[in-house]
C-alpha cells in the first residue's frame, strides 16, 4: 500500500468546500477534496444562488444576531466577482444583482419606520411604483416594493470557477472502496481508498468535513462524539412555465419569515422555472407533493392572480438544510466550524 502526505483532506465537494480547498491552496497549503457524488449536489444547487444581506432576518421589524452575522455577504461575494476576493470569481453569471421584496397588501406598514431608518440604510432601498419590477406592473397590484441588495448568482457556474482553479486537487470517491483508520494513538483517523492503481493510505494534519447532512455519517466513522447535527426540512415548489418575466422576491406575510419567495431559472428550452420557498416551503416540508402543489396554485392564485400559469409543469424539491444543532432546532445565527470530540485532527 502506497502511504501519501498532505495538509489537509476536505471531504465534500459543495460551496464551503471547495472555497476552502481555494483558500487552503491559495495559502500554500497540499489540500485535496474528495466528493462521493457530483460537486455542489445537494444543499448548494438548492440554495438557488442566493446571496443574502440579512433583511430577511428582520421581518419582525429588529435587527438580529442572523441578519447582522451575513449583514456584508453581498459586498463579499462582489469582490469575489470582480477578482478581487479571497477566491476568484470572474467569469460567473449574476441572474440577478437585487432581489425585491413585496407586500401584496398592508403587511409592510409595520415595516416602513424601519426600513427608513439608519439601521439599514443602504441595504434596503423602496421601489417607486414607475419602477416596479415588471412582474409587479399590473393594475391589480395595490402593494409596497422594497430593493434589496440581495443577489442571486448562476450557481453551476459558481461551482465551475471554484473548482477549475484546483482541479488537480478534486478527487471522486467510493465510500464502497474507502475507509478511515485510525492511528495507534486512536485519535488520528487516515483515508484509506481501494484504488484500480491499488491501495492507498492518505495522512493529514487536518481533515474537514463539508459534506452538509453528510458529516453526520462521516463523524460517526471516524468514532467522533461530537459536534451534533441537527436537520430543518423544507420543500420547495418547482413551476416550469413560460412567462417572460424573470422575478426574484420575497413576499411579506404576517409572520417573521417570508409568506412566498421566487426565485426564476432558465431551462435551455427557453421556459424558465421558479422555485418558490418561503413559509410555504416550511410549512409544506411534512406534506405530499399534491397537496403542496396545490397549495402553491393558490398562493400564486392569491398574490399575482395576473399570471397565467395554467400551461405550467409542476413538482416538488424535498431539501434538509443540515446544521450543527441548536437548543429547540432553531436556525442557527452564525457560520459554524469546530474541532471534533475525540479526535485530533477533525474539524
Amino acid at each position: 500500500m502506497q502511504t501519501l502526505d498532505v495538509d489537509v483532506i476536505l471531504i465534500g465537494g459543495g460551496s464551503a468546500g471547495l472555497w476552502l480547498l481555494n483558500r487552503l491552496r491559495g495559502q500554500g497549503y497540499r489540500a485535496v477534496l474528495f466528493e462521493h457524488k457530483a460537486l455542489g449536489s445537494d444543499q448548494t444547487v438548492a440554495s438557488q444562488g442566493m446571496i443574502h444581506g440579512g433583511i430577511k432576518y428582520t421581518l419582525s421589524g429588529a435587527l438580529s444576531g442572523a441578519s447582522e452575522a451575513i449583514a456584508a455577504m453581498p459586498e463579499h461575494w462582489r469582490r469575489c466577482l470582480r477578482g478581487e476576493g479571497d477566491v476568484d470569481l470572474r467569469g460567473t453569471s449574476i441572474l440577478s444583482d437585487h432581489f425585491y421584496l413585496w407586500s401584496a397588501s398592508s403587511a409592510a406598514a409595520k415595516l416602513t419606520t424601519f426600513f427608513a431608518s439608519k439601521a439599514t440604510r443602504g441595504r434596503v432601498d423602496r421601489v417607486a411604483s414607475r419602477e416596479l419590477p415588471a412582474l409587479l406592473q399590473n393594475p391589480g397590484f395595490r402593494g409596497v416594493v422594497y430593493k434589496l441588495v440581495d443577489m442571486v448568482l448562476d450557481i453551476p457556474e459558481v461551482l465551475e470557477q471554484l473548482a477549475k482553479q484546483a482541479r488537480d486537487s478534486i478527487y471522486h470517491i467510493d465510500w464502497q472502496r474507502s475507509h478511515f483508520d485510525i492511528t495507534s494513538d486512536g485519535q488520528t483517523p487516515a483515508l484509506v481508498m481501494d484504488t484500480e492503481a491499488g491501495g492507498i493510505r492518505l495522512n493529514s494534519r487536518a481533515l474537514i468535513f463539508s459534506a452538509g447532512q453528510g458529516n453526520e455519517h462521516l463523524l460517526q466513522r471516524v468514532g467522533a462524539s461530537a459536534p451534533v447535527m441537527q436537520r430543518r426540512p423544507l420543500q420547495q415548489v418547482m413551476v416550469k412555465h413560460k412567462y417572460p418575466h424573470r422575478f426574484y422576491g420575497h413576499c411579506l406575510g404576517t409572520e417573521s419569515t417570508p409568506r412566498l419567495t421566487i426565485s426564476s431559472h432558465p431551462c435551455d428550452d427557453g421556459s424558465q422555472v421558479w422555485y418558490l420557498g418561503g413559509n410555504l416551503a416550511e410549512k409544506g416540508a411534512d406534506m405530499a407533493a399534491g397537496a403542496l402543489i396545490d397549495k402553491a396554485r393558490s398562493e400564486l392564485n392569491a398574490l399575482l392572480p395576473w399570471v397565467d400559469l395554467s400551461d405550467a409543469q409542476w413538482a416538488t424539491l424535498p431539501v434538509d438544510r443540515a446544521e450543527p444543532r441548536q437548543r429547540n432546532l432553531a436556525r442557527p445565527d452564525q457560520a459554524f466550524a469546530d474541532w471534533a470530540k475525540d479526535c485530533s485532527n477533525v474539524i
